[in-house]
């Protein structure tokens, strides 16, 4: 079986897109790989896969004799997207049962070999695809990303609420976005709230595993191709996934 040498799978989800899931992944499976450990991403992103971009890809996916996805192999990660099978510009539109078929594909069919660590990036929300992953593998626990606004952490907490329904260990969460340093006059400006992700982490009793803040160049390297904790290991965001990378199972 493809997961039979994957020692751990966790997914990284969010109730709402747009709250910098994707730019967690890819810069926490780096900070992992950065650690000496052997990491893969499944970009199960199905309408919005993002990891070809972060990590630099190009070309299609790749078979080995057996019809096995060989996943790329981009700065000590490995990574399996759908971005690598649909072109740019075209939209995946599917239903419910070619979505499930498309992420079985994705779980049974990728040859991941030995893995210390498997990230899932789920796309937003708590529809088909987190359902078919959590019913196609056993994952190790989920990571919930949200900025500090309450319209985010609303809906994160319907993401919170799935996987402890279906027994999903909850690792923490990650409030990104948290703030903003000024460069010219250094004062920290609390764009999006203050602190709402430490607010509901308290209020669930979860962890509240790290506060990333706006940077340009966690931005810049997910254009780049090039994940920030690589291209700019001193940055604050960099730092940070840095210390969350030694601190998870």
């Amino acid at each position: 079986m493809p997961l039979n040498e994957v020692q751990k799978i966790v997914a990284i989800a969010s109730g709402k897109g747009g709250v910098g899931k994707s730019t967690v992944t890819a810069n926490l499976a780096m900070a992992v790989a950065l650690e000496g450990k052997t990491v893969g991403i499944l970009d199960a992103d199905l309408y919005g896969p993002s990891m070809g971009i972060m990590f630099g890809l190009s070309g299609e996916l790749e078979l080995d004799e057996n019809q096995h996805i060989i996943p790329a192999y981009s700065h000590g990660v490995k990574i399996a997207t759908l971005a690598q099978l649909f072109p740019a510009e075209k939209a995946n539109a599917c239903r419910g049962p070619r979505t499930a078929a498309l992420i079985n594909n994705l779980l049974n069919f990728v040859r991941w070999g030995s893995l210390d660590l498997l990230f899932i990036d789920l796309p937003p929300g708590t529809g088909d695809i987190q359902l078919s992953i959590i019913q196609g593998c056993k994952l190790d626990g989920a990571i919930m990303v949200s900025t500090p606004q309450n319209v985010a952490l609303a809906d994160c907490l319907k993401g919170i609420d799935l996987f402890k329904e279906t027994n999903v260990p909850i690792l923490g969460l990650i409030e990104n976005m948290s703030s903003f340093i000024c460069d010219n006059c250094e004062k920290e400006h609390f764009i999006f709230g203050k602190e709402g992700g430490k607010d509901l982490a308290q209020k669930l009793g979860i962890p509240l595993l790290g506060q990333i803040p706006i940077e340009a160049s966690l931005m810049q390297g997910g254009e780049s191709g090039l994940p920030a904790v690589l291209a700019n290991p001193n940055s604050v965001g960099a730092r940070i996934f840095g210390e969350l990378a030694l601190g998870l199972p």
